[in-house]
């Protein structure tokens, strides 16, 4: 399906043997012990020395190349998720519970393989490189973030990392250029009011009213407030509140998630949530808490690094491979390595039979069919990015 340059067949099986171990063994955010555990083994097989000022359980190696003039970081993330996995796969996983439900387990096999790859052909590779095994990508606080603040990105030209996608078909890899995928940041609003007797209404401060007049209050950010250029979502997803048929409760709780595709976009909605929460609490003689609790940042492709990545895969795959596809209110902490250095992410399609369940389902699965595209992908990153 894929031209392949530098993979062979005996790299392809070695990595997927290294996937399905990490699916039989998954571990949930900042729980990756055991899986660093394992690539630091690896590396240390490959010779390829690791940095140890960086923070556990993530694994930051370095490899030098022949120039060194430039350095190129590769990053793969090595979290799962809290879901118990649905199937008969002989792989399942084998910690109740938690299964890799993202493609995790084939980004780690994924630069694990090139790392073993660029071992065995070191006169090939020119560039500085940094390979970076993050934890906690799915979860807050985020590992991206955590790097960048003790400078993994210092020295680094640019960032490269890739993403199996189920909803792209296989043998298809593309990006956008700019805005590519959404901030996410998550909220609880609490809504003080005073309680009582259901027929006395006058008697109370019913938070329940002012909530409604709250969420309908929300829409109007994105519709009245947000540019339609800055992209942005609103929604609440869950009110906590009293259970009986006569009595309004003393207090509502509100839980959302506010996404832009831009940083100017997501501040502004930002801005409003808090605006709307304070003086429409305060007009029904309420009082109004927002807590926000902060996530990622919008992920933004640098035009650069865009065109070095469309030109490599074009070159190596064919014209016919590369997809121009449209941003997406997802949201990764990828976004944390682009908003410091140029960088780009790219999603590889593995869209078919065997991967017919969306990311995060208990049926997902990754078709390993996608991993030959993926491991070349990255071997060309490193060599001629």
């Amino acid at each position: 399906m894929f031209q392949l340059h530098y993979v062979d067949q005996q790299l392809i099986d070695w990595s997927i043997k290294q996937r399905r171990h990490f699916h039989m063994y998954p571990e949930l955010s900042g729980q990756e012990y055991q899986t660093a555990a394992y690539v630091r083994e690896k590396l240390g097989e490959f010779g390829i020395p690791i940095m140890e000022k960086f923070s556990k359980p993530s694994v930051i190696a370095h490899f030098k190349g022949t120039d060194g003039e430039k350095t190129i970081a590769l990053r793969a993330d090595m979290d799962a998720l809290p879901i118990i996995e649905e199937g008969d796969k002989p792989y399942s996983s084998k910690v109740s519970g938690v299964m890799h439900a993202c493609a995790h387990d084939g980004h780690t096999a994924t630069l694990l393989a090139a790392a073993k790859w660029m071992s065995e052909n070191a006169h090939l590779v020119k560039n500085n490189i940094v390979l970076i095994f993050q934890s906690s990508e799915e979860m807050s606080p985020s590992g991206a973030q955590q790097l960048v603040k003790e400078g993994v990105l210092d020295n680094v030209d640019a960032i490269y990392g890739i993403h199996y996608m189920s909803n792209i078909p296989l043998g298809q890899i593309g990006f956008p250029v700019g805005p590519f995928m959404a901030s996410s940041d998550d909220f609880d609003i609490v809504i003080e009011g005073k309680g009582g007797h259901a027929g006395n209404p006058h008697e109370t401060v019913d938070p329940i009213f002012i909530a409604s007049h709250l969420i309908q209050a929300f829409q109007s950010i994105v519709s009245r407030n947000l540019n339609p250029i800055h992209g942005g979502v609103m929604s609440i997803t869950g009110i906590q509140t009293g259970m009986s048929y006569n009595v309004i409760p003393d207090k509502v709780i509100l839980s959302g998630t506010i996404r832009a595709l831009t940083q100017e976009g997501a501040e502004l909605m930002l801005r409003k949530t808090a605006k709307l929460t304070e003086y429409i609490c305060e007009s029904f003689d309420a009082k109004g808490h927002l807590k926000l609790i902060e996530g990622t940042p919008p992920l933004y492709n640098h035009q650069e690094a865009c065109d070095v990545a469309r030109g490599i895969i074009e070159k190596t795959f064919g014209n016919e491979v590369f997809s121009s596809i449209e941003p997406v209110f997802g949201a990764e902490d990828f976004a944390f390595y682009v908003k410091e250095k140029v960088g780009a992410f790219i999603h590889v399609g593995m869209k078919s039979e065997n991967s017919s369940y969306p990311h995060h389902h208990p049926k997902f699965d990754l078709d390993e069919a996608a991993i030959p595209a993926g491991i070349e992908l990255m071997i060309q990153l490193a060599v001629n990015a």
